[in-house]
């Protein structure tokens, strides 16, 4: 069944939305300017009007766009599951479903996989891996520009020229039946067009990011229309893609989650082909979406509280922390362990209301004023970066900033005092079972995580989509690797796009946390009960159970400083780059 993209009426009653917000705010703002409680009061009233609307607008799109996720598989049978009363087709994955990837691959000999970067290593590895146990006659080969540096490593995996599974990027393409791009989205931007015209009649282009429909749309044109167009993303950094593959190997599975799409179906079985392509990079369980649905949630999910707003939050909590007299060693606990080991931990396999009914009356008191004073400035921001991803703004901001690495490369995260010599000071000293679960910093992540997950709802995202890039992503993929070597090793083993996106917007929930929230709270300012009331209420809570249910009962394990577990060549690195895209 042939795909299309979300209906533009989803931008254009995206943006009435938050215009309608801003025709009631502003007259109010200026009416009690001189009140900083009133001014709040204003903009918690012009919140919920907003709500009100989106979440109509939201049931809107939900359904115009319900009939796109009912995809015509013909080897994998979907399953109907309930997500907080929204019912959603997914396919179960495992290596019990690898029997079924010859019939779902027919007539593909040869697998294209371009680039070498987050993605690139874990999904050829698995790939390949799948397809022998499968004992399937298909062929994974690695394409790379002449000269490229990632040569050396690819072939430490066992790619290399002499097999003939290791080649330049346009005679790998014009060889392939399915091409899987994975250069970076800098890359795809000035490549596509050669890529595009390079590929096979009736061959199938892969992609794991939605980011080059976007590229098309602000260029005009779109995909040749004799080859499919599919997508399988992975809800997780490449490393850990990798890692818990490995992992599951004894457990008939365990993986990181993937959403999939067909843009278009030129030979009638492209939806089998995503699916098996899901399955076979260790999918747990894999989700319909579209490539636009994907590339918005994704590019928007990583500015938020997968990479960006943890990575701003942890440094103005570690700042405040020592304001009030707790010791350096004492503030990195309560605010980066915090989040990494227990409030992630608990999320992970009981939920975010878990984290909140673990504490005691006073911890939840402080948990309810952190979270009432957090969660409207963190929308705030929430909102501006999908307008900008929306938009295409953001998009035009990872094109430019991949043209200028030659100038100003991406810079190092992880060299401050907090992270060089507190952060390693404190995990070489760590014990689990001694990380406090500090009731501030959980309200403070959660209410952030919360915005993060309702602006999504609000756009009229399916709860799959919601909870993977919201919730689980941050706690089972992203997270446990900060908690291993800090915030560079979170960051920098992610995309291009995502390590940009971190950069930008970091700083800008650190500041609005910093001089917003935090300040509310010291004012004593009044708590926002209906804030609270709505996150205890939310029916997120009941479609991430639903997730749940279907964890693998694998936890990630990756080494720490010192230790090479899931690091290395093709798998996590600890040395960071960027370079331009050369067309």
């Amino acid at each position: 069944m042939a795909m299309h993209t979300l209906p533009s009426a989803m931008v254009h009653m995206g943006c009435s939305v938050q215009t309608q917000a801003v025709a009631q705010t502003t007259p109010l703002r200026t009416q009690f300017a001189g009140s900083r409680q009133l001014r709040r009061a204003a903009v918690r009233a012009a919140q919920r009007s907003l709500k009100t609307s989106g979440r109509k607008q939201s049931l809107q799109l939900r359904n115009a766009v319900k009939e796109l996720l009912e995809f015509d598989t013909k080897v994998f049978e979907k399953e109907k599951v309930d997500f907080a009363g929204a019912e959603e087709f997914i396919y179960r994955g495992g290596r019990d479903k690898y029997k079924l990837l010859p019939q779902a691959f027919k007539g593909i000999k040869k697998v294209g996989v371009l680039g070498w970067g987050s993605q690139a290593p874990a999904q050829a590895q698995n790939l390949r891996d799948s397809f022998a146990e499968a004992d399937m006659d298909v062929k994974v080969t690695i394409g790379l520009r002449k000269g490229s540096k990632s040569a050396e490593e690819a072939k430490q995996c066992g790619f290399t020229e002499e097999q003939g599974t290791l080649g330049e990027v346009l005679d790998v393409v014009g060889d392939s039946d399915l091409v899987i791009l994975l250069i970076s989205d800098a890359a795809q931007a000035n490549l596509y067009p050669r890529i595009l015209a390079a590929m096979k009649p009736g061959a199938t282009l892969g992609l794991s990011h939605g980011f080059l429909l976007g590229v098309l749309k602000n260029d005009g044109v779109d995909f040749r229309d004799d080859i499919n167009v599919v997508l399988v993303a992975p809800k997780g950094m490449g490393p850990s893609v990798r890692r818990l593959y490995e992992q599951g190997k004894s457990v008939n599975g365990a993986g990181i989650n993937c959403s999939f799409a067909v843009q278009q179906d030129a030979t009638g079985n492209a939806a089998d082909i995503a699916v098996g392509w899901a399955i076979g990079v260790g999918a747990p369980f894999a989700f319909g979406t579209t490539l636009e649905s994907e590339y918005r949630s994704d590019i928007y999910g990583e500015r938020c509280i997968l990479l960006g707003a943890v990575h701003g939050m942890v440094e103005g909590l570690f700042r405040r922390f020592t304001r009030q007299g707790m010791s350096e060693d004492d503030a990195f606990k309560n605010s980066v362990e915090s989040i990494t080991g227990p409030i992630s931990k608990t999320i992970s396999t009981q939920g975010m209301l878990a984290v909140y009914e673990k504490l005691d009356d006073a911890g939840k008191k402080t948990f309810k004023e952190a979270y009432a004073a957090s969660h409207g400035p963190a929308m705030d921001i929430c909102y501006e970066i999908y307008e900008d991803v929306a938009s295409g703004n953001e998009i035009k901001s990872v094109v430019q900033a991949g043209d200028r690495f030659d100038r100003f490369p991406m810079g190092k995260i992880d060299q401050t005092y907090l992270w060089k010599e507190v952060g390693q000071r404190v995990r070489a000293a760590r014990k689990e079972e001694d990380i406090p679960l500090n009731p501030f910093t959980a309200g403070v992540y959660i209410a952030t995580m919360m915005a993060t997950v309702q602006v999504l709802r609000e756009k009229g995202h399916p709860y799959s989509e919601i909870c993977n890039e919201s919730i689980i992503e941050a706690t089972d993929s992203l997270n446990p690797y900060m908690h291993a070597r800090g915030v560079a090793f979170m960051v920098d083993n992610c995309s291009y796009t995502a390590r940009l996106g971190s950069r930008k917007w970091a700083p800008r929930f650190d500041y609005i946390l910093e001089q917003q929230a935090y300040v509310a709270i010291d004012n004593h300012e009044k708590l926002d009960e209906d804030s609270v009331n709505e996150f205890l209420n939310d029916p997120v809570h009941k479609a991430l159970a639903t997730c749940s249910q279907m964890r693998p009962p694998v936890d990630i394990s990756v080494g720490g400083e010192g230790s090479t577990e899931g690091v290395g060549a093709g798998a996590a690195r600890i040395e960071y780059s960027s370079s331009v895209a050369r067309a």
